[in-house]
Formats: C-alpha cells, structure tokens, sequence
C-alpha cells in the first residue's frame, strides 16, 4: 500500500496542476482582479512580518532590525510585570465583553426589528438612519459625542443630555470625566455608530430565505413570531457565528480611533486600552518598540487561539464557521 501510494503522488500532483490550468485558462479574468488586493496583502501584511522579531531583541536604530542584539524573552518578562499593561488588558477586555453582550445581540435584534417593518418607506428611513453614522469616521462621531455629552460651564449650557438632566431637575454630569461612566459611554457609542455594518450583513441573509416557507408558514397558521423565530433565525445562523468568531477576534485588540478621541487622563483607570497604551510607549512619544511588538505579538496569538476554539465549538453546533 505504501509503495501504491508513493507511486501515484506523481498523478495526483500533475492532476492538480492540469486542474489549475484549467481554472487560470477559465477564470484568467478574474484571477486578474484579485491580483492587486492579492499584492498588497503580500506586501503590507506578510512582507511586514519580519518586523516581529523586535519583540526578541533590542532595538538599535544604527544597527536596525536585522542587526540589532537578541535578548530572548526579556521583553516578555517586562510586559507582564508592567502595572500599566495589566490595567489596559483587563480595560480592553471589559470593554471588548460589554461589546459583545450587548452590541452583538442589539444588532442581530435590530436586524430582526426592521425587516418586520411592513411600511416600506418607514423601513427604507430606519435603514438609512442605521447606517449613515456608520459612513462617518471616529473623529467626526467622537465629536458629534463630545457634543452631545458636554459639561455646562460659564460660557454655555452643556450638550443635549446635561441639558435634558437638568430640565428634569436633576444636576449635569461630567459624562467623559467620570470613569465609572466611561466604558457604557465606549459601547453605547460603538453601538451606533457600527450597527448598520451588522444590519447590511445579517439583511442579505435573510433576503436568501427562499419567500415560499414563510408563504407556507402562513397557511399552517404561523405568526410573525413564530415565522421570526422558526425561519428567519435558524437560517441567518450561520452568518451570526460568523459574525460572532469575527468579533471574537478582536477580543484583545480595541478601537483606537474610537478610544484616542474620547478618553483623557481622567479616566485612564478604566479608559486606557491597549492600543493606546502600546502607542504611547511607542510612536506617541516613547521609545519602546520592542515592549510594543512583543504586546502586539501576544495579543494576536491569544485572538488567533480563541478564533480557533470558537469556530470549533460552533462546529459542534453544526453550524459552518469561517474554516
């Protein structure tokens, strides 16, 4: 059996390469469109990855990356014992869970909500009030927030909120001073501002469910609800498990541009992230880009491992994951 097999390696390899012609002689056109994205992946995704053996040596701009001394896991030994990282890992990870509880399942539910809409200009309003903060950059959002949450002062009233707050009696807030308060301020806003990008992916779902089994869901005497949670959910299902791995991706990485324009010293205890915490003790100031590519290091193999957990427990669940 063993001679067998090693005598049709050969075949099957000539047979893979003949299929691959093939395919290139078939689909040469769009091979080619890809081509471009497929470079600059190379290029600015794979070809960067030389930069990672920083995280294991010490860093000297006049003898650069290549030439620069190891020193092992030395760097790894200080990111562990470093007070300032424990604090931005377990900030980012909070932040990142409120996210997932209660950003993840708003989306799918409000997903569910606008495509029970009947009134078709209704719904098309719903959809485009959905998904416009989504188009605005986090500059411009965090700006609309900051506006919206201002601290009244000599000179004018506050923002929108303290204003209603103090119409009703109550005394203003400094929402964006009070880190109690500032991590429910990063989710709800994240909330708005990426629920339309949800919404499209889980809306083009269910435009797939074939329209004859809600018809004859309807002549068994089925509800909207019945229908919602009988057919709609099971068949969008596979894209919220994709959906769910993607966001468990990012379960140790945070939104800097979200996090960089709404947080200030006051809040750092719970505010400070590690992405803002990595760029400060590198590009925004520091020195420290080997402390920074070992963090960076870490961090993407723990994403890359909880990735890896998930799509298998969803697999379990006979529900298609990302591999």
């Amino acid at each position: 059996m063993k001679g067998k097999s090693a005598a049709e390696t050969p075949l099957d390899q000539r047979s893979l390469l003949q299929r691959f012609a093939v395919y290139m002689r078939k689909y040469w056109f769009i091979y080619l469109l890809v081509l471009p994205g497929l470079i600059c992946m190379i290029v600015f995704n794979y070809g960067t990855m030389y930069g990672i053996q920083l995280a294991f040596k010490d860093y000297s701009p006049r003898l650069g990356v290549w030439g620069s001394p190891w020193v092992g896991f030395e760097h790894f030994r200080e990111m562990i014992a470093d007070p300032n990282f424990i604090r931005a890992f377990k900030n980012t990870v909070i932040i990142n869970v409120y996210k997932l509880l209660f950003g993840f399942t708003f989306n799918v539910f409000l997903a569910l909500l606008i495509n029970e809409m009947k009134i078709r200009r209704v719904k098309s309003v719903v959809q485009t009030c959905v998904y416009l903060p989504y188009f605005l950059s986090w500059v411009i959002f965090a700006g609309l927030v900051q506006v919206f949450l201002e601290y009244p002062s000599a000179a004018d009233l506050g923002g929108v909120v303290n204003q209603v707050i103090a119409s009703l009696g109550g005394t203003p807030i400094d929402f964006l001073k009070t880190p109690s308060m500032f991590r429910g301020i990063l989710t709800i806003s994240n909330i708005i501002k990426t629920a339309g990008y949800s919404a499209i992916v889980y809306f083009a779902a269910i435009a797939g469910i074939n329209p004859t089994l809600y018809e004859s869901a309807a002549i068994d005497g089925a509800n909207r609800k019945d229908m919602m949670l009988h057919i709609t959910l099971p068949r969008i299902l596979p894209s919220v498990a994709v959906m769910l791995i993607l966001e468990l991706a990012g379960l140790f990485v945070s939104n800097f541009d979200q996090v960089y324009n709404l947080y200030s010293n006051y809040v750092l205890s719970t505010g400070d992230v590690l992405s803002t915490y990595i760029y400060r003790i590198s590009l925004g100031g520091g020195t420290e880009f080997e402390l920074s590519t070992a963090m960076n290091l870490v961090l993407n193999l723990m994403g890359l491992i909880v990735v890896l957990i998930a799509n298998k427990f969803i697999e379990k669940l006979d529900v298609q994951g990302i591999f």
